[in-house]
């Protein structure tokens, strides 16, 4: 599988809206990050889909490198 960019070393704190799909940028190459702009074609990466649960701040990984996609795990303390 191909590696993603790192677009930032630190997590995106976003607003999301309970019952709305989001769509977090999975190969680091979107202009609109933390969030899909279509970028990943031909990368061999896609966007990873989720609905919000509750209108909250929720932390979007930035590194590319979480285990807990699309949310920050910490991993980027290791880059």
């Amino acid at each position: 599988m191909p590696e993603a960019v790192v677009a930032q070393k630190g997590p995106y704190p976003v607003e999301v809206r309970e019952g709305r799909t989001y769509f977090w940028c999975a190969c680091g190459r979107s202009g609109r990050q933390p969030f899909c702009d279509g970028s990943h074609k031909g990368s061999g990466l896609t966007p990873v889909s989720f609905e919000a649960t509750a209108t909250e701040t929720v932390y979007l990984c930035g590194c590319k490198r979480t285990a807990d996609r699309p949310f920050c795990d910490g991993s980027h303390a290791s880059l």
